[in-house]
């Protein structure tokens, strides 16, 4: 590889002077990324305050909230199981142990059961059918739970939590690569990272719904959180078909000309030879399959028959699943059980706690999403993973200080480390100090991802073996840390140390880096000998007084 030229310097233009197509250079750059994309880039300008790109963002905030309202869940019945007086008292449960462990649990046993009812959903129907159903089954689902305030059945609440999962799963897998598939390519990291923060937006909603219903001193402390689940599958029902398909989708289909149509009005604007639009139609020409897998809806062998798919599947999966085991679970579903551990007793004041965080982690998001390009998708992953072994390192020494002082009836002196107060905000500060760290590297890569990582004729199929994953390693939270919370209570963090120190050494090792390339462009990366390096690379490019660009090592300008 040639040596790495700078950015635009006088005398690095000079030696290079005319390449062989006899243009003068007036320009050099070292970039990540491949060329078309930076040509592409380079030759015309997507005008972020245009009038059109604010209409398509508008547009793909009917996928986000496919992630809303599966945020929504989480902390709505992470919240439930503090409201002791009501919701508790009225099923006879506790918000640890086995009973908490099963009804929550639900959720992911019917995301689970979903998994083969996802890829004939998205791919045969389309990805706005797949968020439509999805939805409906929300709506079901969370009709079934309002039922049970006139029996008090567990079997109904868990029945109405087993349809939420399932349609949870084929929503939130439909809304991600419709959103990643019909951004426009130079704000898809941003947008996609984006679209996964609106899961905290949905937590936020739900923890102060649950906040709020603590002033109602009956049933509907806890049932006005249930019902208002439906909004957010509710607008996506109505909006569904109003909103333009997957271009990727419709050429797949052989719907060529509403291909290029939508392409030529979002990104193009208006423009039907548009750089933006010739390049992805021509990438859609190369690299999409006709009659893939994607078309044979029980065909799941394109997943795993070739080693770059094998590669990708296990990328995806494991990602996914390593978000799921980084603590974030555990302060999300039983945070009323972790703040016992920092002295937090009060359900008004676990729920103060509980918006308290959601907010701080929708904050760091928002922030997060804007620098998935600009620092990278590695980069961040990497601080995320890496960041949370040492904040569970504090957390553990917090929380073993205040239990063992508790223990020995110390009250701020004997042979505690800390006194109570001190070891309880300390508890407290590494609650809060985790959701930003993890909030602001691993979230917004969450939904864009795993997207990214799959060609378009494993996506649908390959996103619903990742919610597999999702949902699996979501089971071993929902029945492992309640009962350990219990039995163990704060010696259990000690796994996480260790845990997400390994998964940031697996990154590393195994995870490419995919920005500044088009979703057909990352398959270079996968079919390279060795995909983190190759993905890593950068390249030198010559620009032409025309504004053409030249790799310097192919063309050896």
């Amino acid at each position: 590889m040639a040596d790495k030229i700078p950015d635009t310097t006088t005398s690095t233009v000079e030696q290079i002077g005319t390449n062989n197509t006899g243009k003068d250079v007036v320009e050099v750059r070292a970039v990540s990324g491949s060329e078309a994309f930076n040509e592409a880039l380079l030759k015309e300008d997507v005008p972020l305050l245009d009038a059109r790109t604010l209409k398509l963002f508008a547009v793909l905030l009917i996928g986000f909230f496919c992630q809303t309202m599966n945020g929504y869940d989480t902390m709505m019945f992470g919240g439930l199981l503090n409201n002791k007086e009501y919701f508790l008292k009225h099923f006879n449960g506790e918000n640890k142990g086995i009973w908490a462990g099963l009804i929550s649990s639900m959720y992911q046993i019917g995301g689970v059961s979903a998994l083969p009812f996802v890829g004939p959903a998205i791919d045969s129907f389309g990805r706005r059918f797949g968020m439509f159903s999805g939805s409906i089954l929300i709506i079901i689902g969370t009709v079934i739970q309002g039922l049970t305030a006139h029996n008090a059945s567990e079997g109904l609440m868990m029945g109405g939590r087993f349809v939420l999962g399932f349609g949870v799963t084929i929503a939130a897998a439909a809304g991600p690569i419709w959103v990643v598939e019909t951004s426009h390519p130079k704000y898809r990291g941003i947008i996609t990272g984006l679209c996964n923060t609106t899961w905290l937006a949905g937590s936020i909603l739900s923890s102060g719904a649950v906040r709020g219903g603590l002033n109602i001193k009956s049933n509907n402390s806890w049932l006005i959180p249930i019902w208002l689940q439906m909004v957010f599958p509710g607008l996506i029902a109505v909006f569904a078909f109003l909103i333009p398909e997957s271009p990727r989708w419709l050429h797949a289909h052989n719907k060529r000309e509403k291909a290029h149509a939508t392409l030529t009005k979002w990104h193009g604007y208006g423009n039907p030879e548009s750089v933006w639009v010739r390049l992805q139609l021509n990438e859609y020409e190369e690299f999409i399959e006709m009659d893939g897998t994607d078309k044979r809806w029980w065909d799941y062998r394109g997943l795993f028959n070739r080693k770059s798919s094998v590669y990708r599947t296990f990328v995806a999966c494991w990602f996914s699943a390593f978000t799921q085991w980084a603590g974030n679970s555990v302060l999300s579903y039983f945070m009323g059980a972790v703040l016992d551990t920092a002295g937090v007793n009060t359900s008004v004041g676990k729920a103060n706690v509980q918006l308290g965080y959601s907010v701080e982690q929708f904050c760091f998001a928002i922030i997060g999403a804007q620098f998935v390009e600009r620092i990278g998708r590695r980069k961040m992953m990497l601080a995320g993973f890496f960041g949370c072994s040492l904040v569970w390192v504090g957390m553990t020494a917090c929380a073993g200080s205040l239990a063992n002082s508790l223990t020995s009836g110390s009250v701020g002196g004997g042979d505690a480390v800390f006194s109570n107060e001190t070891a309880g905000n300390g508890v407290l500060t590494f609650i809060f100090l985790f959701g930003a760290i993890y909030s602001f590297n691993l979230t917004p890569l969450q939904a864009l991802y795993p997207v990214e990582v799959f060609s378009f004729e494993l996506r649908a199929k390959g996103m619903a073996f990742q919610s597999f994953f999702v949902n699996a390693a979501g089971l071993l939270n929902q029945f492992a840390w309640p009962i350990a919370i219990k039995k163990i209570e704060w010696k259990c963090y000690i796994i996480f140390i260790v845990w997400c120190f390994i998964e940031g050494v697996l990154a590393y090792f195994f995870f490419p880096e995919t920005r500044k390339r088009t979703l057909e462009e990352l398959d270079q990366i996968f079919e390279a000998p060795n995909p983190v390096k190759f993905s890593v690379q950068t390249k030198t490019l010559a620009i032409t007084e025309d504004r053409t660009v030249v790799s310097v090592e192919s063309e050896k300008v």
